[in-house]
């Protein structure tokens, strides 16, 4: 049975810590969907002012709702919409301190305020993005942005 720990210190320390329990969590574990379900939920109760967190799969023409914590979401997003779609279509992590400021923004949970995508590739193929969303503006600063995407590495490494 696996048990999570508070996460304690700078958020750098914590993130570390949460990078940790996430490896453990993964560990021996390579299917992708059973990974991206404990994931969501250990840094959905892990961390603060989250009001979702999850995966959306690349199917080849689009994103498409896989595992997550929170409320029912978007199933399926266009690459040339939303948040996520600008992370998977450029390939790089997207902080948004407001969400409603942000053009073509799709408000699948209307509490969302501000939200960090990264963008997830394995062999340099788009596999999708980790979304993650907060009901507070401003929720996700550079230190979030790093640990997520530390996060995110550990899930594409289980998939290897």
């Amino acid at each position: 049975m696996f048990t999570t720990s508070s996460l304690s210190g700078s958020k750098p320390e914590q993130y570390a810590q949460l990078a940790e329990q996430a490896r453990a969590l993964l560990a021996g574990e390579r299917d992708r969907i059973a990974n991206a379900a404990n994931l969501s939920a250990l840094v959905h109760h892990a961390l603060p002012d989250l009001n979702w967190v999850g995966f959306y799969f690349f199917d080849g023409t689009e994103l498409v709702v896989g595992p997550f914590q929170g409320l029912p979401a978007c199933v399926r997003i266009p690459l040339d919409r939303g948040v996520c779609g600008a992370a998977a279509s450029s390939r790089q992590t997207q902080r948004v301190e407001d969400v409603d400021a942000f053009p073509g923004h799709i408000a699948c949970d209307s509490a969302s305020r501000s939200e960090l995508v990264v963008p997830l590739e394995l062999d340099g193929q788009l596999l999708g993005v980790f979304d993650i969303d907060s009901p507070r503006p401003g929720r996700f600063d550079a230190d979030d942005q790093q640990g997520l995407e530390t996060i995110a590495g550990i899930f594409l490494d289980s998939l290897r």
